[in-house]
């Protein structure tokens, strides 16, 4: 078996209104759903992708307003990478980002490609990739945004993962999830170990895992801008099962068949701490809302429909403009 890449990454923001318009206005991204937290239904949840929801484009957002600072360290998701396609890219992005106030550094090479990191006003650590769309094929650009299409954000790239101990974290990527170990890169920070690149499916920059070895840093204490999980492709519905079997075979637990209606999960804890989800590409953002609405009004579930007035009477009012 087989994933696909990278599905999704989901974080958490103090303000919704404020992480719509860095995502939408300064990063171009159309919020494809706009929907609650199945799991706390007076928590927004925001998702934002490429023109049409692609598996693979789509970065989340929970919204907690009582969200405290993020304390970076260990067994944590501590860099989560946007694609573009070509490195006049991220010339584009850096200039479009000095222009705004958005804080980055310069543009450098890691594992062989040009990448710009940068963060936004929460602090989420972010980065563009200059991608040569091998494996992983290309999302599709959101056209109703300032951004030139040539330049726009078409999907995720690697996602870093920051542990103490790399080796059991190695064993689940490799002998359970069945990535692919790819090369090595120097750390960042003098004196630590290289990093290591795992990936799955097509491989490239959208089925990628970057393993960061810190074994200075304390846990890491999340806050806004801090990333709660990353989620893996599974490809079909017949996938899904296999996965669950396979997963509890090897002695995880899990929390089941969790079905999120846009699409179906199975959460997990690796060693290390890091929650992981598997996640199927089917059936997509357009089950409950035209291609050309996604994201105009609060999405529910059929399974939560009934319970709409009550949901919303415990929201804040968002505005997104």
């Amino acid at each position: 078996m087989q994933l696909g890449g990278i599905h999704h990454v989901s974080a958490i923001t103090a303000s919704g209104a404020k992480n719509h318009d860095f995502f939408t206005r300064v990063l171009g991204m159309r919020l494809v759903k706009k929907t609650v937290n199945q799991d706390s239904t007076s928590m927004y949840h925001l998702f934002y992708a490429d023109a049409v929801g692609t598996p693979g484009t789509d970065m989340t957002y929970f919204e907690i307003p009582m969200a405290g600072r993020t304390y970076p360290g260990v067994s944590s998701i501590s860099s989560t990478g946007f694609r573009v396609k070509s490195e006049e890219a991220l010339a584009f992005w850096a200039g479009r980002f000095g222009e705004l106030g958005v804080a980055h550094e310069e543009v450098r090479e890691r594992y062989g490609r040009k990448t710009l990191a940068f963060t936004d006003h929460e602090g989420s650590r972010l980065m563009l990739i200059a991608d040569d769309g091998s494996g992983v094929p290309y999302g599709i650009p959101w056209k109703k945004s300032d951004i030139p299409e040539e330049f726009a954000i078409v999907g995720l790239g690697p996602v870093k993962l920051t542990v103490r101990h790399p080796e059991r974290t190695e064993t689940v990527l490799t002998e359970v999830l069945n990535f692919r170990k790819a090369g090595t890169y120097p750390s960042d920070v003098p004196g630590m170990p290289d990093y290591i690149v795992y990936e799955t499916g097509e491989g490239g920059a959208g089925a990628e895992v970057h393993l960061e070895t810190r074994p200075d840093l304390p846990p890491e204490r999340p806050g806004r801008g801090s990333v709660h999980h990353v989620a893996f492709r599974v490809p079909t519905f017949e996938d899904y099962d296999r996965w669950l079997a396979h997963l509890e075979r090897a002695g995880f637990q899990t929390s089941g068949k969790v079905d999120r209606y846009y699409f179906r999960s199975i959460y997990f804890r690796e060693p290390n701490g890091i929650l992981f989800e598997l996640a199927t590409d089917e059936p997509g953002f357009d089950s409950d809302e035209p291609m050309d609405a996604l994201g105009e009004t609060l999405a529910l579930p059929p399974f939560l429909e009934p319970r709409r007035r009550e949901i919303e009477a415990s929201l804040s009012p968002l505005e997104l403009d």
